[in-house]
């Protein structure tokens, strides 16, 4: 009797830069079952340097690998609603805003970006790896009411986040849009650098001024984009980026990663995403559980910042302890935050915990590390 072949793992998804990213020898990595750039390396490159030139000139990321669902039809704003936290109602055409689909539970399927294209049309933008999970689901709670029409056009498009300081001026060599006229979470369509019809919305996951631009996902197109802004970006010392930096990037600024502040285990309450969670709309999916989180004295879990006072790294994982050894949480994310100069987490420890303010303590593998809770975001970009 033979032996059943061991079973063959899927092949990467690539984006349309794949090949430019190999080219810059990037250090490529599986991500949410995408072949993407985790940085890249070179005299004076790496992690650091791309984190810092977003901080104080400019980066480009490719996040291709995003997903984008749409949703078409009268019913559309009614469907949205339902299935997302924040109020849609309120969105204007050439608007977005962060939303979040939850569960019954009003713990996380998801974190997205919901655009308002037009009436009765809004692009919804969602995790790479959680992609297929969420257009099923989105498929099973709203996809046989009448008058919407739910597509995944994630195949159609390439995004490419230019983030900075240095972002607008940098973008808007490259096109007539007036770019300073784009408020924060707005959008609008223009060309850019020879390509018609691009979305260009003035996003991003830095904690910096920036774009995200929304562009034909064949690879001419995209690498056309891609290396204007590289060639419009150089006398700022514009740098790829990959995800390492984008990862240090949104810690810094506080920003919720899915698998880490957010997930199925924690709910919206807990995640501290308060001031996007529009409680007093009607009916959504999670509403019912949150009120009664509310209503029995508020959630008994938070998440709080913390930033390291002895020699140590709080990373993703590590638990956390209160001064007399108890374990009483789990670091959600840590990491050395470039820009600040010093080493940050982010905790889900008991409400108790986090309305004290009090010091804790990480266990970084052998050694047991003090930390102090401090406000979230750790960093703010300088206002103009």
């Amino acid at each position: 009797m033979s032996t059943p072949a061991a079973p063959v793992a899927p092949a990467l998804k690539k984006t349309a830069l794949n090949a430019t990213h190999r080219a810059l020898k990037a250090k490529m990595v599986d991500f949410g079952g995408w072949d993407m750039p985790v940085e890249y390396p070179g005299p004076g490159g790496g992690l650091i340097a791309e984190h810092m030139a977003v901080r104080t000139g400019v980066g480009l990321f490719d996040v291709s690998h995003m997903g984008e669902i749409q949703f078409r039809g009268p019913g559309s704003l009614d469907a949205v609603q339902h299935i997302t936290m924040n109020d849609a109602s309120r969105l204007k055409d050439g608007q977005a805003h962060y939303s979040a689909l939850l569960t019954p539970e009003g713990t996380f399927v998801d974190d997205i970006l919901v655009h308002r294209l037009g009436e009765n049309d809004y692009l919804l933008v969602v995790n790479a790896g959680t992609k297929d999970k969420d257009y099923a689901w989105i498929r099973q709670q709203v996809g046989s009411r009448p008058g919407i029409h739910v597509s995944d056009y994630s195949s159609y498009y390439s995004q490419l986040a230019l983030q900075g300081p240095r972002a607008l001026e940098t973008l808007q060599k490259l096109t007539k849009v007036d770019l300073s006229a784009i408020k924060n979470y707005w959008f609008t369509f223009g060309q850019v650098a020879g390509i018609h019809n691009v979305l260009i919305a003035r996003t991003g996951y830095s904690g910096e001024d920036g774009f995200e631009v929304y562009i034909p996902s064949d690879e001419a197109t995209t690498v056309k984009m891609w290396e204007a802004l590289m060639e419009a970006g150089a006398e700022f010392g514009i740098r790829p980026c990959g995800l390492g930096a984008r990862n240090t990037l949104r810690l810094e600024a506080g920003m919720s990663l899915y698998g880490h502040e957010i997930s199925e285990e924690i709910n919206a309450l807990e995640a501290g995403l308060d001031r996007f969670l529009k409680l007093d709309k009607e009916e959504f999916i999670g509403r019912d559980a949150l009120l009664a989180d509310k209503a029995s004295g508020g959630p008994k879990r938070k998440i709080i910042g913390l930033e390291m006072v002895e020699r140590g790294i709080g990373r993703d994982g590590y638990t956390v302890h209160d001064l007399e050894g108890k374990q009483i949480g789990v670091v959600t994310s840590g990491s050395p935050a470039p820009f600040l100069k010093t080493n940050i987490a982010m905790a889900l420890v008991p409400a108790s915990v986090a309305h004290s303010g009090s010091d804790v303590l990480v266990q970084c593998r052998a050694n047991s590390v003090r930390a102090k809770q401090v406000p979230i975001p750790f960093y703010k970009r300088p206002k103009k």
